[in-house]
């Protein structure tokens, strides 16, 4: 297989020249993923005998069970006994053309990570490096917002979704104006946004990904959203959140918060606008991920009216918050994030130069990072906890997403974060794991008004699994791909165990751990040069 490497020197050159300006959501330069030469079947009747099912409704475990799947569809899940106690084989699922022991092992649905984009020209520019990390850490489904150009994603949705490459599911959202076809990139009225909706339809996209717009082209775009069924998440972007706050959007019909803008400004109690200090400018990175933290004592507090009247819109309107607490953790403790186990080996470079403080680098505004920064962001994070906690226990939908490639979040390592901290947060891990498989596909599919196609382990779904040798209920550390240190009771010595053993999409076995070391590779090879 060849492939194209950057060296440090080359992403530099590339950020400061190719991407002079790296908005978050601009779409980045990517190199296609080579044709799948990873991964197993699907076969025409696989067994998973013996494992431990994490179904992903909430359900309690139940095993033994074996897991027969027939294609890429589950085509039954039996229980096989009692624990310590099996029924005899010639009573069980047979005739396997392949078959898994999974005996002690655990089982859940394929992991939905509901806010990504796949790396970009100056960090991570083969979207192999990416999809391996995904699905290295049993990221089945993806929603790019964006994933790239709107042709490259499209491309890469469609060789995807016939497995003709090794990459998660990828449902495509896409910013107002994109596609390099679209002729008129200037939207000025409601009536230009209606056409580019229309336009990007046609063209395949799964939803639309809003910024900070003007309430009239927000309500044409979600309104003409609903007429095509497509999707619809916001970042309500501080340029924009005193014209819409999540209040304002959830009520024209939009479908999923992500991020935390316009949430805590639905709730001020003393203030319309956040009284930003007299020399704030947006431009300036650390002004604008320092200061928003000094919300958290601005709103009305947990159990206020405007607080249950919040929650209590939501869950009347069906909204999904999808949170990414993960992409902003560095704030609450930036030396954490820098050194975290997996950058030595599967951070590229180019990624981590894109880290590091720059001006020019999106999301690396620690130009002089202060303890009274990270206190700030450990309040914010306190109060939006409870926020996303009393969300969840009046019924909200509550999904995963990572936004990883940004403020030191790496791909699939940042996605299992987000499942830490939604524990963190308040919720049981059977909660967590229903967070990141049923829900984010309840989000994915509501739109269509089409039922779930994978995200539970049911006869009939889609057989996106994941086969774990250890409990992630019990520690969800065992998720990572670097697994959970753990002291070895018989030598003494401290050990890693975990880290996802298969991934199955779409009924095909992926050696999760080979994929990693195939990330792993890729470092090293951009490290040599």
């Amino acid at each position: 297989m060849t492939r194209t490497t950057f060296s440090r020197g080359t992403a530099i050159l590339i950020v400061l020249f190719a991407l002079p300006s790296l908005a978050q959501d601009e779409p980045p330069q990517m190199i296609p993923a080579p044709d799948r030469a990873e991964g197993e079947g699907p076969f025409e009747r696989l067994i998973i005998r013996g494992v431990t099912v994490i179904d992903g409704t909430g359900a309690p475990p139940i095993g033994p069970v074996d897991i027969v799947v027939e294609g890429n569809r589950i085509a039954d899940v039996v229980v096989v006994g009692y624990p310590g106690l099996e029924i005899d084989n010639d009573e069980r699922p047979g005739d396997a053309t392949r078959e898994i022991d999974a005996h002690g092992a655990y089982v859940m649905p394929g992991i939905v990570d509901t806010h990504t984009h796949t790396g970009g020209a100056g960090k991570a520019p083969e979207a192999e490096y990416t999809y391996k990390l995904w699905l290295g850490h049993g990221v089945t489904t993806v929603r790019g917002v964006p994933s790239g150009r709107m042709e490259f994603s499209l491309a890469e949705k469609a060789r995807s979704a016939s497995n003709e490459i090794t990459a998660p599911r990828i449902f495509s959202y896409h910013t107002l104006g994109s596609g390099e076809a679209y002729e008129d990139k200037r939207i000025l009225t409601a009536e230009d946004a209606r056409k580019w909706v229309r336009y990007a339809a046609r063209e395949g996209i799964d939803g639309l990904k809003l910024g900070s717009h003007r309430p009239a082209i927000m309500a044409a775009m979600l309104d003409e959203a609903r007429e095509l069924k497509l999707g619809s998440v916001a970042h309500l972007g501080q340029m924009g959140v005193a014209q819409m706050n999540a209040q304002d959007a959830a009520r024209l019909g939009l479908g999923s918060l992500t991020h935390y803008y316009g949430l805590f400004e639905a709730m001020y109690e003393n203030h319309d606008v956040q009284p930003w200090p007299t020399d704030m400018n947006y431009g300036n990175e650390q002004h604008r991920f320092g200061q928003v933290a000094r919300q958290w004592d601005l709103v009305a507090g947990r159990g206020s009216d405007k607080w249950n009247a919040l929650l209590d819109e939501f869950l009347a309107l069906d909204f999904t918050i999808n949170p990414t607490m993960t992409i902003y953790s560095a704030g609450r403790d930036v030396m954490r994030a820098r050194n975290a186990d997996w950058h030595d080996i599967y951070t590229l470079p180019t990624q981590w130069e894109f880290f590091k403080p720059s001006r020019e680098s999106h999301g690396a505004y620690w130009f002089y990072w202060t303890t009274e920064d990270e206190v700030a962001w450990r309040n914010f994070y306190r109060v939006w906890m409870q926020f996303l906690n009393d969300y969840k226990n009046r019924g909200g939908r509550v999904t995963v997403g990572s936004d990883s490639g940004f403020i030191y979040q790496l791909y699939g390592f940042g996605t299992i974060l987000e499942l830490e901290m939604l524990q963190e947060a308040g919720f049981h891990p059977l909660e967590v794991i229903r967070a990141a498989t049923m829900h984010g596909a309840e989000e994915l599919f509501k739109p269509s008004g089409r039922e779930i196609e994978f995200g539970v382990i049911r006869p009939g779904l889609l057989a996106d699994l994941v086969i774990v040798d250890e409990n992630p209920l019990e520690n969800l550390k065992v998720l990572y791909g670097t697994g959970a240190v753990k002291l070895d009771d018989a030598t003494g010595q401290p050990g890693r165990v975990g880290g996802v053993k298969y991934t199955i999409k779409d009924g095909i076995v992926y050696d999760a751990k080979a994929l990693l070391a195939d990330v792993a590779a890729m470092v090293r090879e951009q490290k040599a040069d």
